[in-house]
């Protein structure tokens, strides 16, 4: 395929929106080989340079999404639309989730997807774990299901089973509408299966986290110290288009000033919205200034924490990542996730174009670029731990996301 063909493609699946800016260093489709990464690559420098200062027990990837096609008992659900020729965008965005995951050619894709993970994990560290991430329906104002507005379902039981077949591997974060009926038992339930936090992604559930709809279920989520994880920013992996204010980062201002604890998903680093403290037709803004104003309220310290999967996507822009480098005094208050299996489509990371930007050494990049042929999430780890941005570093305590899910 070449650059035409492959930009022809973008433009009919709809992923241009992702903001494909360069060729993809490393093709299109994900290689997916069957043998686990070389040891050579595992303890090379840049590997073992990655891993210093960290302790891998508390290494919790916090944002993981649990793929499936509801093949097995899992209960996953996905619209007929995302496997229909019918409907070519969401078929082809589909079969790019599936092949980061090396499931497509799966005959059982939600045992495959499990099998793969810990297969991955064995590579980063076997005391490490990845937080599954369940994914609640569509509902509307009136709490009732809309299931044909919904892209998929991932249910609370199968990432809760997930996690008790595999507790050395696998944690889990729910996801529960709050206009739901029975949204209160729905958490309890949660809680008592160990969920460690609750999965928001308003523009694709239809929920506004400033409505006083949402006031008992944020009570609940204080009594029961369960911190909220809410998208923030623009959304491109599921179609929001008419929702996509509701991904706006102010919004979540409501729950804080409840006394929630939340975290802002990927700290809102793409796309731009307008400035809705001065008004519905504000300035229109970068969503990245509107989490820094949250961050810089001392009103939110021990509430407000960032989150930084796909920051180094090629959507995001360099400057951006340059915020989220600089701002030291923001890094104990932010935690790593991969957005796996994201780091498995090729076209969505270029480390290139960072090492043009003088963030990486070419030699680095090499490397970088094998590791990920073999273990996307080792990349996404590597990755950032290896980018120098004008001499700064994230701190070690960003990857050790555990400690905001143990208090």
């Amino acid at each position: 395929m070449n650059r035409r063909q492959f930009l022809g493609l973008l433009g009919v699946t709809g992923v241009a929106g992702l903001g494909w800016r360069y060729w993809p260093d490393q093709g299109i489709w994900n290689p997916c080989p069957s043998d686990p990464i070389p040891e050579e690559l595992l303890q090379h420098e840049l590997v073992q340079s990655a891993w210093q200062g960290i302790d891998p027990k508390l290494m919790w990837d916090c944002h993981v999404h649990l793929v499936g096609t509801g093949d097995s008992d899992s209960g996953v659900w996905v619209n007929p639309d995302m496997q229909s020729i019918l409907h070519p965008i969401q078929l082809t965005q589909f079969k790019f989730y599936l092949n980061s995951s090396c499931t497509d050619e799966a005959e059982n894709v939600d045992e495959e997807f499990i099998a793969r993970l810990r297969f991955l994990q064995q590579g980063i560290h076997p005391d490490s774990r990845y937080m599954l991430l369940a994914f609640d329906y569509r509902y509307d104002e009136n709490g009732v299901l809309d299931k044909a507005q919904s892209q998929f379902h991932v249910p609370n039981e199968y990432a809760a089973k997930i996690h008790q077949t595999y507790p050395e591997t696998f944690e889990w974060i729910a996801s529960i509408h709050p206009y739901r009926e029975d949204a209160i038992e729905a958490l309890e339930w949660a809680v008592a299966n160990g969920a460690r936090a609750i999965k928001w992604l308003p523009a694709a559930m239809g929920m506004d986290p400033s409505s006083k709809r949402c006031d008992v279920f944020y009570d609940a989520l204080i009594k029961h110290n369960i911190p909220l994880l809410s998208h923030a920013g623009a959304e491109y992996a599921v179609g929001v288009a008419e929702t996509h204010h509701l991904n706006h980062p102010l919004l979540l201002r409501y729950p804080l000033e409840r006394g929630v604890k939340v975290i802002i998903a990927h700290c809102a680093s793409i796309g731009t919205g307008p400035d809705i403290d001065k008004g519905p037709k504000g300035e229109e803004r970068h969503f990245i200034e509107f989490f820094t104003r949250l961050m810089d309220d001392r009103n939110y310290d021990g509430l407000l924490f960032g989150e930084i999967s796909a920051l180094t996507q090629v959507n995001r822009d360099l400057g951006t990542i340059k915020t989220i480098y600089e701002r030291e005094d923001w890094h104990e208050r932010l935690i790593n996730g991969s957005d796996y299996p994201l780091p498995g489509v090729m076209p969505l990371f270029s480390v290139s174009r960072y090492v043009n930007a003088g963030f990486l050494k070419e030699e680095e990049g090499r490397t970088l670029s094998q590791i990920r042929r073999y273990n996307p999430p080792l990349f996404d780890f590597v990755l950032k731990r290896s980018l120098v941005v004008d001499g700064h570093k994230l701190a070690n305590q960003v990857f050790e996301s555990a400690r905001l899910f143990q208090m």
